[in-house]
């Protein structure tokens, strides 16, 4: 039987933070049959202030911790992968200096697991994606052009990841890249992000994620001399994989999740977990 027809269908979720947001469609796995959402159309608000991601820290600590007892990367350890956080509040608001230590020490970073890293990471494709101006550094054109001249075509505000060109392999299985392309667009009332993945783990990555493209998001905004307004995230397949739905372990967060949408919960607040990056992995 195909994988296909486990498909829930297409879900729309709009939340004020990337907790709820990953909660609701978490949720809406275990209450269906299946294992799969197709498409997943996700949107978060909430960014009020550029320096903090909206979050409610019970779900996120409480992910933190079933992810480290399953032996898998923290949201932090994915979320950089996209947008390099701590290097970014390294070079205090100097984008070159984060695109400088970030070329300088990404070797480092394929050495802590070469066999994942191998292809690259996304926020190196982002700022070294091999050809086109500004040496590859896709964001720093896109900035160049916003910031050099007035009415730029909205279409131009868009960096890739997938190169067919070095990913039309024949390989089984691809970790790297699931997210295809982001776009950005400027608007009188702050910056939208919008994130195109072709397959999205719900369970193992999705929280990473969310929390990355929103930080990628921000820094653009930051850059912009705007707010982050929105982030759109679109999932040809969201799949909740390497944990069974009935899994004793799991069930705490499922509750916490369920609690966060209860009438007298309000638990949405901005945080900011630390974490050293043990094996940075895509």
């Amino acid at each position: 039987m195909s994988k296909l027809s486990h498909s829930i269908g297409p879900l729309l979720i709009d939340e004020a933070d990337v907790s709820r947001a990953w909660a609701r469609a978490v949720i809406h796995v275990m209450d269906h049959s299946g294992l799969e959402v197709s498409p997943l159309i996700l949107s978060v608000t909430g960014f009020g202030d550029q320096s903090v991601i909206p979050e409610t820290r019970s779900i996120r600590i409480a992910l933190d911790k079933l992810l480290s007892a399953k032996k898998m990367r923290s949201v932090e350890d994915v979320a950089f992968t996209i947008f390099p956080q701590r290097l970014w509040k390294i070079a205090q608001g100097d984008r070159s200096l984060l695109f400088h230590y970030y070329k300088d020490v990404f070797p480092r970073y394929q050495a802590m697991n070469p066999r994942g890293n191998r292809r690259g990471l996304y926020f190196e494709r982002l700022i070294k994606y091999g050809r086109g101006p500004c040496e590859g550094n896709q964001l720093e054109w896109i900035l160049s052009q916003f910031e050099g001249r007035e009415g730029v075509r909205r279409s131009m505000f868009q960096a890739s990841v997938f190169d067919p060109e070095r990913d039309h392999i024949a390989d089984a299985q691809l970790q790297f890249p699931c997210l295809q392309h982001v776009s950005f667009e400027p608007t009188v009332q702050g910056l939208v992000i919008n994130a195109f993945y072709a397959t999205q783990q719900l369970f193992v990555k999705a929280y990473g994620n969310y929390l990355g493209i929103a930080q990628l998001g921000a820094f653009m905004a930051h850059e912009m001399q705007t707010k982050l307004l929105r982030m759109n995230v679109v999932v040809g397949v969201a799949k909740f994989e390497r944990i069974s739905k009935s899994d004793h372990d799991l069930q705490p967060l499922i509750a916490l999740c369920r609690e966060a949408f209860s009438p007298q919960t309000d638990v949405s607040e901005g945080i900011s977990v630390p974490a050293m990056n043990s094996e940075i992995s895509a």
